[in-house]
């Protein structure tokens, strides 16, 4: 009993130290994980680990990881200077590119990321400017924070926050935080898979409705199997009008959950709407995603992935369900030729914090 308590004495010690931390620059890594080397040694040679200990309620299951915010995107994050996988009519840019021609920009506390708002195209030339950004670091079991007060709206925009691993897509998963297209309906929070994977159809405690089952991704044109949002204000114009809101993805080895609250509902969670270091999901009530393991090993089908943010225009989805009676001309047309009608085709992040497991099982 006193290795074991001493055990934890350790691991409070060090969690202590992780809330000493001052998170407040720009962009940091906290990446502390209790250091108790000499502690486990001891116990195991008594038998005793881990997975042994009884884990009080009240202990902290997450750490701040990392800390992004203002110019730290810059450091975070890699330009993906790349043709559109989704055949969309976009030219994502470099960094520097996205610089000089003031498609990204930041503030102490203001990371904007936009898409060309001034150039009228050559038809048979390169798409709008615009951009796409990959973390450096990658995450499987952890849990992330985006503060967004705006989101890219418009005919013909297609933006996304999501994650996956830059190559061999999707064997090691597609996971979609945010996305749409042209202003319709809510936010979908989906999953794309290899064959195998799918979401029972009763028993998914959420407050979404699920619009396919299958996340295979060569089911329905690669729908995946996906989850709109209840709440109006979870996407477009209307998440914008009531000054943009949290996105909360947690993914563990039997869920992947999604939260959303909009900037102004009075039932944020303190641990959501102000930076902590350590946060408790079991208080945030139901997600408005719920997606299983019931009959999806999640560790098989999701890997070590990237968080990826871009806006792309018309493409495989946007493209294909433009609708000409409430948006002008043709997508590709209207990308060409107005630009003006993409001066709110930007994100506006106010920062995004990952938490990962204080103790990974």
């Amino acid at each position: 009993m006193k290795r074991t308590s001493t055990l934890f004495f350790a691991l409070v010690c060090a969690f202590l130290h992780v809330h000493a931390q001052d998170t407040s620059s720009s962009s940091v890594d906290v990446d502390i994980v209790p250091s108790v080397d000499a502690e486990v040694d001891a116990n195991a040679k008594l038998g005793i680990t881990f997975h042994s200990l009884p884990i009080p309620p009240w202990f902290p299951k997450y750490y701040l990881s990392t800390n992004i915010v203002g110019p730290g995107f810059y450091g975070q994050f890699n330009w993906e200077n790349i043709t559109d996988p989704t055949h969309g009519r976009v030219n994502y840019v470099t960094k520097e590119t996205s610089i000089r021609h003031n498609l990204t920009y930041a503030t102490h506390d203001t990371f904007i990321l936009r898409t060309d708002h001034k150039t009228v195209l050559d038809p048979l030339g390169p798409g709008r400017e615009s951009v796409r950004i990959i973390t450096k670091k990658s995450f499987t079991q952890h849990l992330v924070i985006i503060d967004l007060r705006h989101m890219p709206q418009g005919c013909g925009t297609w933006p996304a926050i999501w994650e996956t691993k830059a190559v061999d897509w999707p064997t090691y998963g597609e996971l979609d935080i945010m996305e749409g297209v042209n202003d319709m309906g809510t936010n979908a929070g989906t999953l794309h898979t290899t064959e195998g994977c799918t979401m029972p159809e009763l028993g998914r405690n959420m407050t979404g409705a699920a619009t396919q089952l299958d996340c295979y991704w060569r089911v329905n044109w690669n729908a995946g199997c996906g989850v709109k949002f209840p709440q109006a204000t979870s996407y477009g114009p209307t998440f914008n009008q009531n000054g943009g809101g949290w996105f909360v993805m947690e993914r563990t080895k039997t869920d992947i959950k999604l939260w959303f609250w909009s900037r102004k509902d009075p039932n944020v969670p303190r641990d959501v709407k102000y930076k902590s270091f350590d946060v408790d999901p079991r208080k945030w009530g139901t997600p408005a995603a719920h997606f299983p393991n019931t009959q999806c090993d999640l560790e098989k089908y999701f890997g070590d992935n990237n968080l990826i943010i871009n806006l792309t225009l018309c493409g495989d989805w946007a493209g294909n369900v433009y609708d000409p009676t409430r948006c002008p001309s043709t997508c590709v047309d209207h990308v060409n030729n107005n630009p003006e009608a993409f001066k709110d085709a930007y994100f506006d992040f106010a920062g995004i914090r990952v938490y990962e497991p204080i103790l990974k099982n």
